[in-house]
């Protein structure tokens, strides 16, 4: 057994099959891949990695064992699937999963094949346990896979305290030990006991009050998209594959992006925190729906109507359009009164904290500062954005009198119309 001194946990005690997956290269290369990615410009601190974060998914999931009294063969594969459930992850988590996936379809608890490498299989084997069953409990088909990727699992009991803890937001700070306490299977389901409304609502609060501060901060999102935009251009202009590419480590993504030509300049820019600013801000209701739903192709088409509009290089424009928001923790089932029911039917939070996601969503345009002002006139005019629901940069020389502009220039417009950008023109004045 080793005994591992945590920073939330404080002593992790990791003995059996977790002892001998530890020191495997899938489990140390965690140690490379960031926990929050991006988050970091904007908190110093959130520096901690998905190693110890797997760490302590394995500690909690060996209380939760504890207390539903799994034993045998089945405590130790939920120990390995704890201990191995972010293996799949890409350079800086989430960050640019979208980007691989797009190419491979995979996500990151997609890790059957990773699980099958020899230094893993071999050790799972060793314990008697079988490494497909590992990998269905990893993403949740196994009854016992709830606890692991579930509306009540472990994974994110521990991200929320960690992240709060190396952020130093307290929104995050909930009660496991009363979470953990409080499960149970009824009918092959992992509820909440009776007397746990409240228990399920504190995962529910603590979620959404660290998602618009910490995991959808505007400067997180910035970078991430620079991050995603500089992963694109590595896979479009170079032969590193998304296969090769999701298997990196944080510090070998970035090297290899300062190396690259066609990505060393977004590589300079966020080394030196020179983010993209904000042109546009614009919350749901102002967005048109067939906006939200714009395609890659269609968002990467505007993006290059607006570059054309500055007259500037298409990766000088980002358009990010977050999902439409949801809330899975709001379907998780508690008894009450006897019965299993689901937690909207039993609390009135839930509707408050989905009409808060929903005022908290933003979409973004990004570009480099000095284009703020021009590129969120023209997105919002190409994009039909209301503007009474949105921020749009304004212009830092404010105009005056005709006296202070030498030229008129007839520049054209984009907008969208019918599925498709339709052309029109405009006067605009050129200032001295």
């Amino acid at each position: 057994m080793t005994v591992i001194k945590d920073s939330v946990h404080n002593h992790i005690n990791v003995k059996g099959v977790a002892r001998a997956l530890l020191d495997t290269p899938a489990m140390q290369r965690l140690r490379r891949i960031s926990q929050l990615g991006t988050v970091q410009f904007v908190y110093p601190s959130a520096n901690h990695s998905r190693f110890e974060h797997s760490l302590g998914v394995y500690h909690l999931v060996t209380k939760a064992i504890d207390t539903l009294d799994i034993q045998g063969i089945q405590m130790k594969r939920l120990q390995a699937a704890a201990l191995l459930h972010d293996i799949g992850h890409g350079p800086y988590s989430h960050n640019i999963e979208l980007v691989t996936h797009r190419y491979t379809g995979k996500y990151h608890d997609d890790v059957d094949e990773i699980i099958h490498t020899e230094s893993i299989s071999d050790t799972l084997r060793e314990y008697g346990l079988d490494p497909t069953h590992i990998a269905n409990l990893i993403t949740g088909d196994e009854t016992y896979g709830q606890l692991i990727a579930g509306e009540l699992d472990v994974d994110r009991m521990d991200y929320l305290v960690r992240d709060a803890h190396h952020t130093g937001v307290p929104y995050g700070t909930i009660d496991h030990e009363r979470l953990i306490n409080g499960l149970t299977f009824a009918d092959g389901e992992l509820v909440l006991g009776a007397g746990n409304v409240q228990t399920a609502e504190s995962l529910l609060v603590a979620r959404a009050l660290m998602n618009p501060v910490v995991y959808q901060h505007h400067v997180a999102r910035i970078a991430k998209a620079m991050l995603r935009q500089a992963a694109e251009r590595l896979l479009k202009e170079t032969d590193i594959s998304a296969t090769e590419l999701r298997r990196m480590d944080d510090y070998e993504l970035f090297v290899t992006l300062r190396k690259v030509s066609e990505t060393k300049r977004l590589a300079k820019r966020l080394d030196e925190r020179r983010l993209f600013k904000r042109a546009m801000w614009a919350e749901f209701s102002a967005v048109p729906p067939r906006v939200r739903e714009m395609s890659y192709e269609e968002l990467r088409e505007a993006e290059a109507e607006i570059a054309t509009q500055l007259e500037t290089d298409p990766t000088s424009v980002i358009i990010d359009v977050p999902p439409t928001p949801t809330m899975t923790e709001s379907t998780s089932r508690v008894i009450v009164s006897g019965e299993i029911r689901q937690l909207s039917d039993e609390s009135p939070l839930v509707s408050a904290l989905r009409t808060a996601q929903k005022q908290q969503w933003r979409m973004g345009v990004y570009v480099p500062a000095k284009m703020a002002a021009e590129a969120g006139a023209y997105a919002t005019n190409l994009l039909g954005i209301e503007e009474d629901g949105s921020f749009i940069t304004e212009y830092e020389t404010p105009l005056t009198t005709l006296d202070d502009f030498t030229t008129w220039k007839i520049r054209p417009w984009w907008f969208w119309s019918s599925g498709r950008f339709e052309k029109c023109t405009q006067r605009v004045v050129i200032m001295n």
